[in-house]
């Protein structure tokens, strides 16, 4: 159902009067440990009714974030308001969150739908909405199976149906395909999609960035527990130009094309694709007839000629600074510091 704005008393310092406006709006949220900082100064704006896309590579602090937003964990320093509620006060909120975080738990001898059911029980909820989520995450017809006999896509829904239980007006989900097959992965993605379509904000992390630039409006990226862009994924892949990708017949063509768009003006690079080398220039479909023409005048025939768009993984390296190698070797790092080895 589609979320409401809530009049409440001034949160706490440092948040301004529009908090009702945002489902997650932080500012300088901190978390330390005893040998680092796992969160720093994190200043989130996340507004409602949209899919919101928590990006960083392992060991980030987006899971540390989101147990922070949902009263699991206390913030070190700074302020912060769950749909228009201060973090210090998160039984205010909680009734209206769904959460699922690093993975779902269940009673591996208990019927799906039996799960639900105890959940509900805990919770106070009441017990007709076990059926309506099990319907709504597609396992309706299994609810009476036992949960041992899910596979991994069942059990990441009937998570997602927990997290449903509530009837929330927000919804945060970490990592709901990791381990899925595209498949899968397809099924989420639809079912965040209707979730957002209804009203409901949801609050997804994820490190496939592939997934998170298909279903997502809005960006949030940390790295090292540090906010390095929040905005719209247009945005974000705006500040990158496309690229005019071009194979000629031959590699002796390859640099004479290459030689050929340097001395007209425009920024080129080689590169290689199943042992053909192409040229790759850095300009969008509006030159490709001028690059055609220009090869055809020296002779130079292509047999492939197309426009490449950026992608939010290569957006998310260069705005960290960083690549693929070097953030895993990060996360390494910060994972032995949490297991306390030198």
């Amino acid at each position: 159902m589609p979320s409401q704005a809530i009049a409440v008393e001034p949160v706490t310092p440092g948040i301004g009067s529009d908090v009702a406006s945002y489902a997650v709006l932080t500012k300088g949220l901190t978390k330390l440990f005893a040998k680092r900082t796992a969160v720093d100064r994190l200043s989130l704006e996340i507004p409602r009714g949209c899919i919101s896309g928590f990006v960083g590579p392992n060991g980030a602090g987006k899971t540390t974030t989101l147990r922070m937003l949902l009263g699991l964990v206390r913030p070190s320093a700074g302020d912060g308001a769950v749909l228009g509620h201060p973090l210090s006060d998160a039984p205010r909120y909680l009734r209206r969150v769904g959460a699922l975080i690093e993975g779902p738990t269940f009673y591996p001898t208990l019927t799906g739908r039996a799960n639900l059911e105890v959940l509900a029980r805990l919770g106070g909820l009441e017990l007709t909405r076990v059926d309506d989520v099990l319907e709504r995450v597609g396992l309706g017809g299994r609810g009476r199976d036992p949960f041992r006999t899910y596979s991994l896509g069942m059990r990441q829904r009937l998570g997602i149906a927990a997290a449903l239980l509530p009837n929330p007006e927000l919804l945060v989900l970490d990592e709901p395909t990791n381990g899925l097959d595209p498949h899968g992965i397809a099924e989420i993605r639809a079912l965040l999609r209707s979730f957002a379509d209804e009203g409901t904000t949801v609050f997804v992390s994820s490190h496939l960035l592939a997934e998170i630039q298909q279903v997502c409006e809005h960006l949030v990226v940390i790295e090292s527990g540090r906010l390095v862009f929040q905005g719209s994924v247009e945005e974000l892949l705006a500040a990158r130009s496309p690229e005019l990708i071009a194979r000629p017949e031959s590699t002796e063509d390859a640099m004479r094309l290459l030689a050929l768009v340097e001395r007209h003006g425009r920024t080129a690079s080689m590169g290689e694709l199943g042992g053909s080398l192409e040229v790759h220039v850095d300009a969008d479909a509006c030159w490709a007839g001028e690059l055609n023409r220009l090869a055809m005048a020296e002779g130079i025939t292509l047999v492939h000629l197309s426009e490449r768009c950026p992608t939010l993984e290569e957006a998310f390296f260069e705005i960290t600074g960083a690549s693929a190698n070097d953030t895993a070797l990060r996360a390494a790092v910060s994972e032995e510091q949490d297991l306390g080895r030198p």
